[in-house]
C-alpha cells in the first residue's frame, strides 16, 4: 500500500489510502467528459479522461468531426501512485476553479489534433440522479454524474488550420461521472451471453442563453423507465424540477437515427411544454474513443508499462469509413421552445444530443 499527495487532504471516506477506492470491482472508473461545438455543423469535439484504480490505468481521447472527417487521437498509460496526476501524454486537464473553471490541453502531435480550451460553466454544476441497472445477476451500472453547461475559449488546430474559440460562439457541455460501469478488456460473458439486452438511451443537456435543461431518458425493452431527469437551471435562481420527461423521436426510414425528436415536460403546478431536437452534426462517440468497439483499445484497457499514443481517421465519404459510424451518436442538437414556451425571449438554443436506440424496444415492433 503506497501512500500518494492527496493523502495529506482531509477527505478521505474509507479506511484505505486515497488512491485506492471503497470497492474492490474491477470496473470502477472515474472520468472527465467535454464536447465542443460552434452552435453549428461547422465542427463537433468530444474529449475524455478516465482514471481505472482497480485496473492501474488511465487513458484519454479526443474526437473531432470536421466536415466528413473523424478525428481521434487517444493515449494510455499506467495510472501511478498519484491520482491527481491528470495528464496522460500530450493530454491533461486542470481544475482552475471546481466546479466553474477548467482547462483541457492536447499538445501537438504528429495525428494532426491539438488544442488549449478554458472552459467556464454558464449555469451552476447539478448534480444528476444515480444510475443503477443489474443485468442478468451482474451490477452493470452504479454511477453518479454531475453536468454543467457552459461556454469555451482558446484554440483548436486540425490538420495544420487553427480555429479561433470564442465564448460567444463556442458552447459545450461537460460532466464528471464516477462508480461502476463496465470498461477494461471483455470479460468472459457467462449467463450475458443469453441476450445482449436493451439501451434505449437519451442525454439532452441543452443550453439557452440565460438556462439550460437537463433531460435523460432511458428504457428498458418493456419501455418501462430505468432512469430520468428534467431539470430546468439557472445562474441566479433555484433549478426547477420539469416533471417526467417524455421522448418523441422520428427516425430516419429503415434505421434507427433520429432525424428530430419532441421532448415534452410537464412541471408539477406548471404549464406544459414541448421543446423540438434537431441534431445537426453527428459524432459516432463510439468509434475510436475507447467506448467499446475496437478489441484492441476500450476504456481501461491495459496497453502496456509505456506511454501509448495513438491516432486514426475516418473519412464518412468512403464506404468502408461510412459503415464504421454505428453505436452511440453524441451530435450537435438544435433545440426550439415550441408554441411561445420560453421563459425568456431566447427561444432558440444548442447542446448535446446523445441518443442511442440498441435491441427491442415497444417503439421498434416486430
Amino acid at each position: 500500500m503506497t501512500l500518494s499527495p492527496l493523502d495529506d487532504y482531509p477527505i478521505h471516506q474509507a479506511p484505505e489510502v486515497m488512491r485506492h477506492v471503497a470497492t474492490s470491482d474491477r470496473n470502477f472508473y472515474d472520468r472527465y467528459y467535454f464536447n465542443v461545438h460552434a452552435c453549428s455543423d461547422e465542427l463537433m469535439m468530444i474529449i475524455g479522461i478516465g482514471q481505472y484504480p482497480n485496473l492501474g490505468v488511465m487513458d484519454a481521447f479526443a474526437v473531432v468531426r470536421r466536415g466528413p472527417v473523424h478525428k481521434v487521437v487517444r493515449a494510455s498509460r499506467e495510472l501511478g501512485d498519484d491520482r491527481m496526476d491528470t495528464t496522460v501524454g500530450p493530454f491533461r486537464v486542470e481544475v482552475v476553479e471546481g466546479l466553474k473553471r477548467l482547462r483541457v490541453v492536447l499538445d501537438e502531435t504528429e495525428h494532426g489534433l491539438s488544442f488549449d480550451l478554458a472552459w467556464e460553466g454558464s449555469v451552476p454544476a447539478t448534480l444528476e440522479p444515480p444510475h443503477y441497472l443489474r443485468w442478468q445477476e451482474r451490477v452493470v451500472f452504479d454511477s453518479r454524474r454531475l453536468a454543467q453547461t457552459g461556454r469555451w475559449t482558446g484554440t483548436i488546430t486540425v490538420d495544420g488550420e487553427t480555429i479561433e474559440v470564442t465564448p460567444d460562439h463556442w458552447w459545450g457541455s461537460r460532466d464528471r461521472s464516477w462508480g461502476i460501469r463496465p470498461v477494461g478488456e471483455p470479460e468472459p460473458p457467462g449467463i450475458q451471453v443469453k441476450n445482449a439486452g436493451t439501451f434505449y438511451w437519451l442525454y439532452a443537456p441543452m443550453q439557452f442563453e440565460d438556462h439550460a435543461i437537463f433531460c435523460i431518458v432511458q428504457e428498458d425493452e418493456k419501455g418501462r423507465r430505468l432512469l430520468e431527469e428534467a431539470t430546468r437551471v439557472w445562474p441566479d435562481r433555484e433549478p426547477e424540477y420539469l416533471g417526467r420527461p417524455e421522448y418523441r423521436p422520428e427516425y430516419k426510414e429503415g434505421t434507427r437515427e433520429v432525424v428530430t425528436a419532441t421532448l415534452r415536460f410537464a412541471p408539477p403546478g406548471g404549464e406544459p411544454f414541448e421543446v423540438r431536437a434537431t441534431p445537426i452534426l453527428p459524432v459516432h462517440l463510439m468509434v475510436g474513443t475507447g467506448y467499446g468497439l475496437e478489441p484492441d483499445w476500450k476504456h481501461g484497457m491495459y496497453q502496456g508499462p509505456e506511454l501509448k499514443v495513438e491516432g486514426v481517421a475516418y473519412d464518412t465519404r468512403k464506404p468502408d469509413d461510412a459503415a464504421r459510424m454505428w453505436g452511440m451518436v453524441d451530435a450537435v442538437g438544435r433545440y426550439e421552445y415550441l408554441d411561445g414556451a420560453q421563459p425568456t425571449a431566447a427561444a432558440t438554443g444548442y447542446g448535446l444530443f446523445e441518443y442511442w436506440a440498441l435491441g427491442p424496444h415497444p417503439s421498434f415492433p416486430e
